[in-house]
């Protein structure tokens, strides 16, 4: 990889990485299906009435929408905020990489190797001891609803895979557009009018400062740089470097936050990264874009 393209992706991993306690501070005064509502209307308006609509059917546009918007950035919103760490979630979020193998293995018959399945097993093992050493229900269901966020990102990866979309950058642009509606209906339905009516005094500059960096960081410049980087290379040289969100993202997160890691967390943490590191060796199976953020 040349050295401005590995520094691009150095790059998007640290937006990426510190994307998680940066939510976390908008989270701290806007509810979070409304937080991340607003990020995906800013993210789709103006821009797509300036960006021709890609050349997929319009059902993969809407579905990978409200996967991604709801099912995956509504959730782990949700999950950070009743408990769960921005530093694991940005660790957790990352075993999307196996369920995504899971379903190229079903859907597309395509191979698993030995070092997935002992990723695989590692990630589970760290899996585990993080839940085991969750202090309070709320906690847990943090940990749980991160999982859940991480099999939504697959199942988005298994549309896109589906829509064969090459304008990826037009796909997200359009494919935001699907999600404020349904996460304010969640917003709404959980909360009442509540976190409406509290939105104008919660908007604080730490919050609209989470919103700018999601929506024009996050989303915008970020996909932009991985998805042209895996034009120009192999997923097996790209994927690798995801690793290094969660890195950025521990650390961001003790930085930004204060957050603080057990050394049981600790020891998980790093099982899961050695699970992930084994898993996504060079050739990796599942040619499926394994990482968001």
């Amino acid at each position: 990889m040349l050295k401005k393209h590995l520094a691009l992706a150095v790059l998007v991993t640290l937006v990426w990485g510190v994307n998680f306690p940066i939510t976390k501070l908008g989270l701290r005064s806007i509810d979070p299906f409304v937080l991340t509502g607003i990020r995906f209307a800013l993210a789709a308006l103006p821009l797509v009435f300036f960006i021709k609509r890609p050349a997929v059917k319009f059902g993969y546009v809407a579905a990978y929408g409200v996967i991604f918007g709801l099912g995956m950035w509504g959730v782990i919103n949700y999950g950070i905020q009743v408990g769960v760490s921005p530093g694991i979630a940005s660790l957790l979020i990352q075993l999307s990489v196996f369920f995504t193998m899971g379903w190229g293995y079903l859907l597309f018959k395509e191979r698993i190797r030995g070092p997935q399945v002992v990723g695989a097993g590692l990630a589970l093992v760290g899996l585990a001891g993080i839940i085991s050493t969750q202090a309070g229900d709320h906690a847990l269901l943090g940990v749980l609803l991160i999982v859940l966020s991480a099999v939504a990102w697959s199942v988005g990866n298994v549309i896109i895979k589906q829509s064969g979309v090459k304008e990826i950058f037009a796909f997200m642009v359009w494919a935001s557009l699907f999600p404020p509606i349904p996460l304010f209906l969640m917003a709404w339905w959980m909360r009442g009018s509540a976190p409406f009516e509290s939105l104008s005094a919660s908007l604080d500059l730490a919050a609209a400062g989470s919103i700018l960096f999601q929506v024009y960081l996050a989303t915008h410049f970020a996909y932009w740089g991985w998805n042209s980087l895996l034009r120009l290379y192999p997923v097996s040289t790209v994927a690798p470097l995801s690793l290094l969100i969660p890195v950025f993202g521990i650390t961001s997160s003790i930085l930004i936050t204060g957050e603080h890691l057990s050394t049981p967390n600790l020891l998980c943490v790093a099982v899961i990264i050695a699970g992930l590191a084994v898993g996504l060796t060079p050739q990796y199976g599942p040619h499926m874009s394994t990482t968001p953020k």
